[in-house]
């Protein structure tokens, strides 16, 4: 009963629950003192019924007393591991909820903001305000969230104030912090409780910061903690009224635990945006490079073959016919690798669904482009692919047949998609001039050699494929990809 009271309820409520047993013994052993035990046994035993039996030594005063004194305190007990553990599982409640907030999809802004709403909900606080500092230019940031109609405002970067980091990022040997204010003499007065990193309680600190911040912020009580993200960001958080209910400090290091456990969360987030700008910018650049040796060195190499066709027209009329085809030529085929090149830049988005009809318009776009007889077979009538293993084998098969085009002077060309022993296969077969090696050649001899198409290579290798090669110079190549079933769960 005892178990069951304190896993439904708490502390008090288990103890109340003991302490109605222990009256309902003692209400007991009164009445059995009384008579009533053998007043019942007689009426029983008119009527011919069994007797109750119990034993009285159990209910004298001295064993009813100790009995009573051991409920009361197992009731204690238990009450009070219940009351931790059910706060325990509330603080890891919200901190798995704090760490679902962090999500590389919604940006670096849109994580602060819902992680800021949540501890606002969770300290029922007014107003929080997060300064930040990178190591490399001293620049503060500073955003703030206000509490909205039980929500929470959109993020904001607040404007930057020369003051800002004495205001918000002052020295302290403090990690957590709570200030409330109280009148006294007359004047505002701040009763401040602050914490060093282990969680100590630390005495004696100088409060001047609360000036500064009264300057810029009304608030009657103030929680702060302090954050470091590897060597390059620090910074504080700082919450204004916020609603405590229970103590000060389990409260001020729950809020450094959360902060622990969820800043690396938010860094990742923040190294993870920076990672896809630099590869934004990198791509932009093999974009433009691309361009530049590619298609305006062609463009401008026919405006010169024009100009000369030009001059020439009026003396030598015989060779416009000649070098106009020739142009047109040149023309269609910067036409192709600027579409191929588009095509690289587009964000490939596949899943198992609709990667056979890639695969076919794929196909079916390289034969109207190149005029090479093409063809595409699947053996599959279900696919169970992972979206990653699609993007990668589509990719694949996109720089297959622009190798084909570019290099194998090829008539035909056939794209297979089967499965077989436990792994999909997609196969690329052409009567092209072949690679320059005659042979099978596995993933490993390719690399081994220094042969073989790079880009395909490290793509079979980003989804643990197998990649083989087979070549016969004047008659044709196989190029084959083999992935593994059983590793999908490795790419889900």
């Amino acid at each position: 009963m005892l178990a069951a009271a304190a896993y439904r309820w708490g502390l008090w409520e288990t103890v109340g629950t003991a302490a109605t047993a222990v009256l309902l013994l003692w209400v007991e052993s009164l009445s059995f003192h009384l008579g009533l035990l053998h007043w019942l046994d007689g009426m029983l035993s008119l009527h011919r019924l069994p007797l109750l039996r119990v034993d009285v030594t159990d209910f004298e005063p001295k064993r009813l007393f100790m009995r009573s004194i051991s409920l009361l305190v197992l009731s204690f007990l238990l009450g009070y591991l219940a009351e931790q553990q059910k706060q325990l599982r509330a603080e890891k409640a919200v901190i798995a909820r704090a760490l679902g907030k962090a999500r590389v999809e919604t940006g670096l802004v849109g994580t602060l903001q819902e992680i800021a709403g949540e501890l606002l909900s969770t300290y029922d606080a007014k107003h929080l305000l997060i300064a930040s500092q990178e190591a490399s230019n001293y620049r503060v940031f500073v955003g703030e969230v206000h509490a909205n109609n039980g929500g929470a405002s959109a993020f904001q970067w607040l404007e930057p104030s020369p003051s800002d980091r004495e205001r918000y990022l002052y020295d302290s040997s403090a990690t957590t912090c709570y200030a409330r204010q109280s009148a006294h003499n007359g004047t505002d007065h701040f009763s401040v409780l602050e914490l060093d990193q282990a969680g100590t309680r630390i005495r004696s600190l100088p409060v001047g910061f609360l000036a500064g911040l009264r300057q810029k912020h009304d608030f009657s009580s103030l929680m702060t903690v302090s954050f470091l993200f590897g060597r390059e960001w620090n910074g504080r958080i700082f919450l204004f009224d916020p609603s405590l209910a229970g103590d000060i400090e389990e409260e001020l290091r729950f809020l450094q635990e959360l902060v622990r456990q969820v800043g690396p969360a938010v860094y990742n987030v923040l190294l993870l945006r920076r990672l896809r700008l630099r590869a934004g910018a990198v791509e932009r650049a093999r974009f433009a490079r691309e361009l530049h040796d590619g298609a305006v060195q062609s463009l401008i190499a026919v405006e010169m073959q024009v100009d000369v066709l030009r001059r020439q027209s009026a003396s030598r009329p015989e060779l416009v016919t000649t070098e106009l085809g020739r142009i047109q030529g040149l023309l269609r085929e910067e036409v192709l690798k600027l579409r191929e090149l588009m095509q690289q830049m587009k964000t490939l988005d596949v899943d198992s669904k609709r990667f056979v009809g890639l695969l076919g318009d794929t196909v079916e776009r390289f034969q109207r482009e190149t005029g090479i007889s093409a063809r595409f077979i699947s053996e599959l009538e279900r696919l169970d692919m992972p979206q990653q293993i699609c993007r990668e084998l589509a990719r694949i098969v996109q720089e297959a047949l622009v190798n084909v085009r570019k290099h194998s002077q090829a008539r035909q060309v056939l794209v297979r998609l089967a499965a077989s022993n436990g792994a999909w296969k997609v196969t690329v077969e052409d009567d092209g001039r072949g690679f320059p090696f005659s042979g099978r050649l596995s993933h490993a001899e390719l690399d081994a050699l220094r042969k073989g198409p790079v880009v395909i290579k490290e793509r079979v290798r980003l989804i643990e494929g197998e990649l083989t090669i087979e070549s016969n110079p004047g008659r044709g190549s196989r190029l084959e990809v083999s992935v593994p079933r059983q590793r999908d769960a490795a790419h889900g």
